[in-house]
């Protein structure tokens, strides 16, 4: 893909016009304006609000979807470009690390939660083998939730980027565009 993608995972509860919704919507707005294609899960809630603000700053949205494992849902919001379908949770998981330059978490539920171990665990793997770590930028609403505890270090959470505000954004952002 020509243009770089960062995915974003969110709650699909989010409800328009909520604190929530408006933050997704700001974050898929500084995506596209930032010069990056958005990936999300595709659907309703923090998804379709993020792509709606993708949309609305000209970007690319592209939806990873699971029409097999989300049966009740009637496909990807109006704001997709692209719809991908993955087969399972993981697939779709998977797809999207694969497809994208960074993943950025905004708060969520177990699934949200899903999605960031997967991109967090890529990102130390990564680390272990030399490599640059998957960029992982995470709302600082996850921070009491993924402290250091049991095996976890400081050394594995340095491996997230708390984002408390659109400025922390809008930095984790140029980051990317630094590592080209």
């Amino acid at each position: 893909m020509s243009v770089p993608v960062v995915s974003v995972f969110g709650s699909s509860r989010t409800a328009p016009g909520t604190p929530a919704w408006k933050q997704a919507e700001a974050w898929g707005r500084a995506l596209a304006e930032a010069g990056f294609a958005v990936a999300s899960g595709g659907y309703g809630g923090s998804m379709e609000a993020v792509s709606r603000g993708a949309k609305a700053a000209g970007g690319l949205v592209i939806g990873v979807t699971a029409p097999d494992l989300f049966k009740s849902r009637s496909g990807a919001n109006a704001h997709v470009d692209l719809e991908l379908p993955a087969p399972t949770l993981t697939g779709r998981i998977e797809r999207m690390l694969e497809l994208s330059r960074a993943a950025l978490a905004l708060p969520g539920g177990l699934g949200t939660l899903t999605e960031i171990l997967v991109a967090w665990n890529l990102a130390y793997i990564q680390r272990l083998q030399g490599e640059p770590p998957f960029p992982v930028g995470v709302d600082a609403a996850w921070r009491p939730l993924l402290r250091p505890h049991l095996e976890l270090s400081d050394r594995e959470l340095d491996l997230l980027t708390f984002l408390e505000d659109p400025g922390d954004v809008a930095a984790f952002l140029a980051r990317l565009h630094a590592a080209e």
